[in-house]
């Protein structure tokens, strides 16, 4: 019993680490990106907008999970790991951002948001956000 009630505060800290981590990720595209980013996905239906949020939160989530899976068990440990290395992939994300924004013409955050369909520049700024989280996630384990 007493392993079952770890499993389940390990598990409601680690959700708790990513959500928060998630939100974070959710901050970064609404600052990179204009206008606001909830009503441009859940009112507009702006599709770039919906990308580029669904990809840096499913990177993130990859993070994440490679993190607590390389945890050894070690919760307190886990925790910061997870915490640190999802930083880290935030961190990276938003550099390859910007980086992209530096090397394409006009401003790449309104762009990606211009519009209803996706502009093309969405898939690389999605690819970019991906291998970012297979680059930290394979750095984590």
């Amino acid at each position: 019993m007493h392993d079952t009630l770890h499993d389940i505060g390990a598990t409601f800290a680690y959700g708790a680490v990513g959500i928060a981590l998630m939100a974070l990720g959710y901050l970064v595209v609404e600052v990179t990106t204009p206008g606001r980013l909830g009503r441009q996905i859940w009112t507009e239906a702006n599709k770039g907008a919906a990308l580029l949020l669904g990809v840096k939160l499913l990177g993130i989530g990859a993070i994440v999970t490679t993190a607590i899976v390389t945890s050894d068990n070690d919760l307190s440990q886990g925790l910061v790991d997870t915490a640190v290395y999802g930083g880290i992939g935030i961190v990276l994300m938003v550099v390859a951002f910007y980086f992209l924004a530096l090397i394409t013409p006009g401003k790449l955050g309104a762009t990606l948001v211009d519009g209803a369909a996706v502009h093309p520049a969405g898939w690389v700024v999605a690819a970019a956000d991906i291998a970012v989280a297979a680059i930290v996630s394979g750095a984590v384990s």
